[in-house]
């Protein structure tokens, strides 16, 4: 599917929703996009490209998506590349032992969690989220994958807002970007 199509389902799909959750934020609700099976499949599809070299093999182990919204991407896009999905949670959700770390929100501090068997040593892993706004989530969940000895290949992400600077903040880690804003 070209870019187009792609840009056309972004265009249509992705509703805008002004002051949520806090006032000044212009929130990017995805939801009709989800609903809409083509939109959807399509998204999916591109994402999983970025865990594909040129021949169309697949070159990752694992695709971790982060709460929650990299959820419902990752995941599908795991199955599409034929390996396994991870998880990362916000502090206190995941039930095993755990590698756990914290990083600066605009508005406070949040942690991310991940379980300490969910990588082997030297998995290659796919990081997939909704949008790429300030680098922080990402660059967390890098640090978790490190902790496991294995290695972010790359970043694919539906929207990056680049006016908020996180492909600088995720430094030397390949962005994949659907849309930028």
């Amino acid at each position: 599917m070209g870019s187009s199509a792609l840009d056309g389902y972004f265009d249509t799909l992705i509703r805008d929703v002004p002051d949520f959750p806090k006032p000044g934020v212009l929130f990017k609700d995805i939801t009709p996009l989800l609903a809409d099976h083509d939109a959807f499949t399509a998204v999916i599809a591109a994402l999983a490209a970025a865990g594909r070299d040129g021949s169309g093999a697949t070159v990752v182990d694992k695709v971790i998506g982060m709460e929650a919204r990299g959820f419902i991407l990752a995941a599908p896009v795991a199955l599409a590349l034929g390996v396994g999905f991870v998880p990362v949670r916000k502090a206190g959700k995941l039930p095993s032992e755990r590698f756990a770390t914290s990083y600066e929100l605009e508005y406070g501090e949040a942690t991310v969690e991940m379980h300490m068997d969910a990588l082997a040593p030297g998995d290659r892993v796919l990081l997939v989220d909704d949008v790429l706004a300030t680098g922080g989530t990402a660059r967390a969940t890098e640090r978790l994958v490190r902790y496991a000895d294995a290695h972010v290949t790359a970043l694919a992400v539906m929207m990056e807002l680049g006016f908020l600077g996180g492909r600088e903040v995720v430094g030397g880690t390949p962005v994949h970007a659907l849309r930028t804003l």
